[in-house]
C-alpha cells in the first residue's frame, strides 16, 4: 500500500506543479476557444490540462518501475507499456483537437486506434465470468472488439461529461478510487498478482486528477480539454480491461458449496462486469440521452449542445458549485455501492443505506424547486436566497424616459436581483486570463447604489 501511495502522490505532485506552466504555454500558443453558446463559462480559459496530466501518468510509471513491490508489475506484464502507447497516442490527438478543433469522426477513429494500439500489445479481454454458465473464453475477434467497444465507451462518456468546472476530473477520481480498493482486495486479499497491473492503473488515474483540480474547481484557471478528458477516460477503461478480461476467475475457487453459496462467493467474479459500468454509470446515461436526444431532433450524434445533465442541473435552479458536488454524490453512491455489496453481499444494511442515499440525492436535486421564506425573525441567521425581498423606494419617473422593471416580475438576471453583468473581452491570445481573475468589470459589491 505505501508504493501505491508513494505512486499516487508523486503523479499529483508531477501534474500540480506542471499545470501552472501549461497554462502560461496554452495562453502563449493561443489555445484559448472563444466561449460557445454551449459553454457555462463567461471568460476565455485556456485548455491543454491534458498535457500536465499525460507528464504525471509518465512520472507515475517512471516511479512505480523503481519501486521493489511494483518493478515485478513491469516484469510480468506488458500492460503498463501498453497503456503508455495507447495513451500517448490519444493524448497526442486531444493535444491537436484543443488547438485546431479536429472533426468528431477524426477523433473517434483516434480512439478506435488507440485501442487498437494496446490490444496488439496484450491489453485486451481474455475471458468473461458470466453467472450460470462460468467463464466463456473468447475469440481474438471477439476480445479485440469488446475491447475496443469499451475504450470508446468510456472516452467518450467522461468527454460528454465534462461541462463543467472540476466535475469530469472530481468523477474520474471517486470512480479511480473506487476501482482500486475493489483491485487492491483482489490483489492483497487473494494474492492475485495478475490484478496489480489494474491496481497500479487506478492509483496513478487519482494522482492525475488529484493534482489538477486545484486548478480545475470553480472558477477554473485552466480545462483539461479533450487532450485530457479523453486521456483519463482511456486509462479507466484500460483498469477495467485488465482486471475484467485478464483474472482468471478460476483461481479464485469460490465455486464451492451450495448453489446459494457459491453464488454469493462468486460476486467479486461477477463485480468486475458491473463495476466498470457503475463507476461510469452518470456520465453513461449522459452519453446515451445525448444521442437519442440529438438523433431525435434529426441532428449528428456528436453534434454539441445544452442539454447535458449538468446544463439541467443548472436550469433547475442549482449554483455551478452544488451542481458539481451532486453530480459528485450520486458517482460515489453508485460506485461505492457497488463496491461495498461485492464484500458484504449478504447484508441488508447496505441495500437500506444505498436507498437511504439515493433519497437525500433525490431531496437535495429537488431542492431549488422548493424555496420557502424564512420568517422576519429568522432572516438574519439564513442564507440570502431564503430572504424576504424588500421593496424598493418608489422614485419620480423623468419625463421621457422608461419606468424600472419590477425585480420581482421581471425575467432574466433582475428577476434574481442581480446586477447586469458584462464579460471581460478576451485581449490578445487570451491575456486577460494572466494575473488576477477579474471576470467582470463591474466590481461593485452586492447592494451599493449604482
Amino acid at each position: 500500500m505505501r508504493d501505491y501511495l508513494l505512486t499516487l502522490c508523486v503523479t499529483a505532485a508531477v501534474t500540480y506543479l506542471l499545470t501552472g506552466p501549461v497554462r502560461k504555454f496554452a495562453i502563449a500558443t493561443g489555445a484559448m476557444p472563444e466561449i460557445r453558446a454551449r459553454d457555462v463559462h463567461r471568460e476565455p480559459t485556456p485548455r491543454l490540462g491534458g498535457i500536465a496530466m499525460f507528464f504525471g501518468l509518465c512520472a507515475g510509471l517512471l516511479v512505480a518501475a523503481h519501486l521493489q513491490n511494483l518493478g515485478s508489475v513491469f516484469e510480468l506484464s506488458n500492460e503498463p507499456r501498453a497503456l503508455l502507447s495507447g495513451a500517448a497516442l490519444i493524448w497526442l490527438i486531444g493535444v491537436l483537437d484543443d488547438k485546431f478543433e479536429l472533426d468528431a469522426l477524426i477523433k473517434l477513429g483516434a480512439q478506435m486506434i488507440s485501442a487498437g494500439v494496446m490490444v496488439a500489445q496484450g491489453l485486451t479481454i481474455l475471458w468473461l465470468p458470466i453467472p450460470g454458465i462460468g467463464t466463456v473464453a473468447l475469440t481474438p475477434g471477439q476480445g479485440t472488439l469488446l475491447t475496443v467497444a469499451l475504450v470508446v465507451l468510456t472516452i467518450n462518456a467522461v468527454n460528454f461529461v465534462d461541462g463543467l468546472d472540476g466535475l469530469a476530473a472530481g468523477m474520474v477520481c471517486i470512480a479511480a478510487a473506487a476501482f482500486f480498493l475493489y483491485a487492491y482486495r483482489l490483489w492483497y486479499g487473494y494474492t492475485i498478482e495478475a490484478a496489480a497491473p489494474a491496481t497500479l492503473f487506478a492509483a496513478i488515474l487519482m494522482g492525475m486528477c488529484l493534482g489538477f483540480l486545484p486548478h480545475n474547481m470553480h472558477p477554473a484557471r485552466i480545462f483539461m480539454g479533450d487532450s485530457g478528458s479523453m486521456l483519463i477516460g482511456l486509462i479507466l477503461a484500460a483498469s477495467a480491461i485488465s482486471i475484467t478480461g485478464q483474472v482468471d476467475p478460476d483461481i479464485l475457487r469460490l465455486f464451492e458449496g451450495s448453489t446459494r453459496e457459491a453464488t454469493h462467493a462468486a460476486l467479486p467474479v461477477f463485480i468486475p462486469l458491473l463495476l466498470p459500468l457503475t463507476i461510469i454509470a452518470i456520465p453513461m446515461a449522459d452519453l446515451v440521452l445525448a444521442i437519442v436526444r440529438r438523433t431525435w431532433k434529426g441532428q449528428s450524434p456528436f453534434a454539441a449542445d445544452r442539454g447535458h445533465l449538468h446544463h439541467r442541473l443548472l436550469e433547475i435552479g442549482h449554483s455551478h458549485s452544488r451542481a458539481v458536488l451532486i453530480m459528485y454524490f450520486w458517482s460515489a453512491l453508485i460506485a461505492f455501492g457497488t463496491l461495498a455489496y461485492s464484500v458484504h453481499s449478504t447484508s441488508m444494511w447496505i441495500v437500506l443505506g444505498v436507498v437511504a442515499l439515493s433519497a437525500i440525492g433525490l431531496v437535495l436535486l429537488l431542492l431549488p424547486r422548493f424555496r420557502p421564506r424564512a420568517p422576519r425573525w429568522a432572516e438574519s441567521v439564513v442564507p440570502p436566497r431564503y430572504r424576504r425581498r424588500k421593496p424598493a423606494p418608489a422614485a419620480e419617473a423623468e419625463p421621457g424616459t422608461e419606468p424600472e422593471a419590477d425585480p420581482e416580475t421581471a425575467s432574466g438576471p433582475a428577476a434574481a436581483g442581480e446586477d447586469e453583468r458584462i464579460p471581460v473581452p478576451a485581449g490578445i491570445n487570451g491575456a486577460t486570463a494572466i494575473g488576477n481573475r477579474a471576470r467582470f468589470t463591474d466590481r461593485r459589491k452586492a447592494g451599493t447604489p449604482s
